[in-house]
């Protein structure tokens, strides 16, 4: 992997703190490569030859070409990811006072690793909605600077904690934010997002109504390992997909039609009106084919990858795999395979993203969960049962999945994005 494509990638993860901000920022680079926004509000008039993106809920995307071939004789080519990670949502009410410390009540989004939370550097970001001139509306924030910590218990007053203990999320992760006798006012919560409004975008005299935001590490992505074989960074899951997912489209060319569509809330289900589970895909899809026979043609002649992180075989926990299908980092795109429909791959979707990656002479792996262990899930069952399209669960193998710090292969980075570059230039079986 060139240090050129990492830098993208971390910056990517920089400016994408949180599901509204990766939507922005996969936005913006779709704009500068020339595709229009599309508003869901609006009459749709699409140039066969354009290329598009639509919003929902400043948290979900999906940008697609229609290409030059006829949807109904080629199909269309789908890179679904996700834009949600778990993490610590802040809660509606959250002021805490404890000792003279202001604390904010947190949420628990998701499957989240909690130990990792303790003594990180934590900072700030999502969207807020408020008064201001008598309008109602919103706007991303992101502190970008450590503002918050959770620190641990010392070993001196907990000697049974190296032994491992049940964390209480209600009482032993609300962050730390400040010391109030350090303050002149009370603590305020949503006068602290009322200046940071003003800080960002040079709105004054604001009435905060609601917020979305998350806590989340301010320590950057980094190339690691003796010769920068891993990347560790946050929100891996699922935003290296994501962003290979986005280059790809961009790097594609225009002979046939791609879509790509990253969903918020899959981390909790994405039965959303936003999320894989709810009709976005499905929406946009009709409204590019507005002919029921042509739709149920093209989806049938379509085929879904699913991109979602695989777990890789811990060198310290390699019992926790089946021996068969233990996925290595660096070693290229793991298939995933469920017979329970836990991922939506069959054998010939298996077939054929296998055949595109020999064709291309870029590695793949497997990987099927232990007989005895339950198995995760992605967007791929959920927009299969939706849509009627044909599907393959894939991902990049990964350590420490749903922790704050995630580790993966820098090479895999090169790989997943060869392959479904490939992928949308291929001819479809």
């Amino acid at each position: 992997m060139s240090q050129e494509h990492f830098q993208a990638f971390a910056e990517f993860l920089q400016h994408s703190p949180t599901p509204f901000h990766a939507t922005q920022t996969m936005a913006s680079a779709l704009k500068l490569a020339g595709f229009q926004e599309l508003h869901e509000r609006d009459t749709w008039e699409i140039d066969p030859q354009g290329a598009y993106f639509v919003t929902r809920n400043d948290s979900s995307i999906i940008a697609f070409r229609l290409g030059q071939q006829p949807l109904t004789e080629s199909g269309i080519r789908i890179v679904g990811a996700h834009t949600d990670s778990p993490c610590l949502k802040v809660k509606p009410k959250p002021d805490l006072n404890s000792q003279d410390y202001w604390q904010l009540g947190v949420q628990v989004y998701g499957g989240a690793l909690l130990s990792p939370w303790f003594d990180r550097d934590l900072s700030l970001a999502g969207r807020v909605s408020f008064v201001h001139e008598g309008a109602l509306t919103s706007r991303l924030i992101d502190f970008k600077v450590p503002l918050a910590v959770i620190p641990s218990l010392a070993i001196h007053l907990n000697r049974e904690a190296n032994k491992g203990w049940e964390i209480n999320a209600q009482k032993e992760l609300p962050p730390i934010i400040g010391q109030l006798s350090q303050t002149t006012s009370e603590a305020c919560f949503r006068s602290l997002l009322a200046q940071q409004l003003e800080n960002e975008h040079g709105l004054s005299n604001i009435d905060v109504l609601d917020y979305e935001l998350s806590f989340y590490d301010t320590q950057p992505a980094a190339q690691i390992g003796l010769h920068q074989e891993f990347i560790a960074a946050a929100r891996l899951d699922n935003l290296l997909s994501c962003f290979t997912g986005l280059q790809a489209l961009l790097n594609a060319n225009d002979q046939y039609a791609g879509v790509l569509v990253c969903t918020d809330h899959e981390e909790v289900g994405s039965n959303s009106a936003c999320g894989a589970d709810g009709p976005f895909l499905e929406q946009v899809l009709r409204r590019i084919i507005n002919n029921e026979e042509d739709f149920v043609r093209c989806i049938q002649k379509s085929l879904l990858v699913s991109a979602d992180n695989a777990h890789g075989v811990h060198p310290n926990y390699a019992e926790k795999h089946d021996s068969n299908h233990g996925p290595q980092l660096n070693q290229g795109p793991v298939i995933k395979i469920n017979s329970n429909q836990r991922y939506a791959t069959n054998s010939t979707t298996a077939a054929f993203f296998r055949h595109l990656c020999q064709s291309e002479q870029i590695p793949v792996q497997d990987f099927v969960t232990r007989s005895d262990m339950g198995c995760g899930s992605t967007i791929g069952p959920i927009t299969a049962s939706q849509l009627g399209v044909n599907t393959i669960d894939i991902g990049a193998a990964t350590f420490a999945m749903h922790s704050i710090r995630e580790l993966a292969g820098s090479q895999d980075l090169s790989y997943l994005t060869q392959a479904l570059t490939a992928f949308y230039n291929s001819e479809l079986p």
